[in-house]
């Protein structure tokens, strides 16, 4: 009698146990994408010239692929030079770290404009500087 009643109770705790885990998904997985990393990591490399740009800030991903203009909408001049402007006005942000925020200016960017860094470098680039102006309310172009 006490082995039925143990054997009804342990089958009732494994239907329970695989209902549970067979329903159960972290509420983090159903809100993200799978196509969107976690860590919203983009790594910006253009092999010619060994220039790398790691970019590690939450949401950048996801705004990349939600409101950023598709590749192609600009062209390249276009990138090249607003990428300039917004370079120059991060460096000397970033040389100046009594005025301005050290957390959001961590380090100069090494960006010459005498070298072709493609398409996808600029594009890339620029979408952080717009992004990074949005999130933190900054303003990088050079009108006061």
């Amino acid at each position: 009698m006490f082995s039925k009643i143990l054997k009804t109770l342990c089958v009732f705790i494994l239907l329970i146990t695989a209902f549970h885990c067979s329903s159960y998904q972290p509420t983090s997985q159903k809100q993200i994408p799978k196509d969107i990393s976690v860590t919203d990591t983009i790594k910006i490399v253009h092999k010619a010239s060994n220039y790398e740009i790691i970019i590690i800030d939450p949401g950048f991903n996801f705004w990349l692929l939600s409101t950023a203009k598709q590749r192609g909408f600009y062209n390249q001049a276009y990138l090249e030079n607003k990428n300039l402007q917004f370079v120059t006005t991060w460096n000397i942000r970033a040389s100046q770290p009594l005025t301005y925020s050290s957390d959001l200016y961590t380090m100069q960017i090494n960006y010459d404009s005498n070298i072709n860094y493609g398409y996808e470098v600029n594009y890339l680039l620029y979408n952080y500087f717009l992004y990074f102006q949005q999130k933190y309310r900054q303003n990088l172009s050079n009108a006061k």
